[in-house]
């Protein structure tokens, strides 16, 4: 799964770091920046899709990543 975040949206409640402390940090200015470059491990994949669904600034696309074998 990747993970977008556009930051001319983003207007830095910071729900996505709350919600999703293993995908999302905040920086020192008070807006999110992605861990992991995007791409999110298995593991967090429920984090990320929690905070793009609750984030009111809609500053957060998720991407499902093509399965391994495309013809099963």
């Amino acid at each position: 799964m990747k993970v977008y975040l556009d930051m001319t949206k983003c207007t830095g409640f910071g729900t996505c770091a709350d919600l999703a402390p293993d995908v999302f940090e905040i920086d020192e200015f008070g807006y999110a920046m992605l861990l992991h470059k995007g791409s999110v491990p298995k593991e967090f994949e429920a984090q990320a899709r929690d905070a793009s669904r609750k984030c009111s600034a809609w500053a957060i696309r998720i991407e499902e990543e093509a399965a391994d074998n495309p013809s099963a």
